[in-house]
């Protein structure tokens, strides 16, 4: 485990994600999760932390589905991309045998990222949720009637990205296809499937 918390902390280093810090009184021990594709996060320890639940609508599926076309797109380490305020980034402090450091930005797990994630990515996309596309944390479906109609929805969504530097994981994204997975059901023009 240790070349992994290594290999991971100097990876936030470098892209300049954390920074050593040496005065916090925050501190939490280091946690190593899984993640995809064989990414690992650096967290800390998940007793010490109150995660907060987002629940999101059936309704959603049901606005998803029936649309003949989808674009389905991940967030690239989407936490990441919200900067925490210089005065409370000693809050988010961890400790390995590499150091002590500090995020600048919102780690994975913090107790309140998931709905502050949510919240941003909807102000980001507020008018084009439910007409266009759908946002649930680090996914994004995009649909449309049509081919064409889905491509300038996806169009229009990309500018957007762009503009607000929200960066994607093109790795796991899916462009123009008829058929998938959101939320663990499988979403198609046929509706809604619940994956066993």
């Amino acid at each position: 485990m240790g070349e992994v918390v290594k290999k991971e902390v100097l990876r936030l280093f470098d892209v300049g994600l954390i920074y050593p810090i040496s005065d916090s009184s925050w501190v939490s021990p280091v946690h190593v999760v899984p993640k995809k594709g064989g990414m690992t996060v650096v967290v800390n320890e998940k007793k010490e932390i109150v995660p907060t639940r987002t629940v999101t609508g059936w309704r959603m599926l049901e606005r998803l589905s029936g649309q003949q076309v989808y674009s389905f797109l991940d967030g690239f380490s989407g936490y990441f991309q919200i900067l925490i305020a210089p005065e409370d980034q000693e809050k988010t402090s961890f400790t390995c045998p590499y150091g002590t450091f500090a995020y600048r930005c919102t780690p994975f797990r913090l107790c309140n990222t998931p709905a502050t994630f949510q919240r941003w990515k909807v102000s980001i996309f507020q008018d084009m949720i439910e007409t266009s596309m759908e946002v649930f944390r680090d996914d994004f479906s995009v649909f449309g009637s049509s081919f064409d109609q889905c491509l300038t929805n996806l169009v229009k969504m990309h500018r957007r990205c762009v503009e607000t530097n929200l960066m994607l994981n093109w790795e796991k994204c899916h462009f123009m296809v008829t058929e998938g997975i959101v939320l663990g059901h499988k979403i198609s023009r046929d509706g809604i499937q619940t994956l066993h």
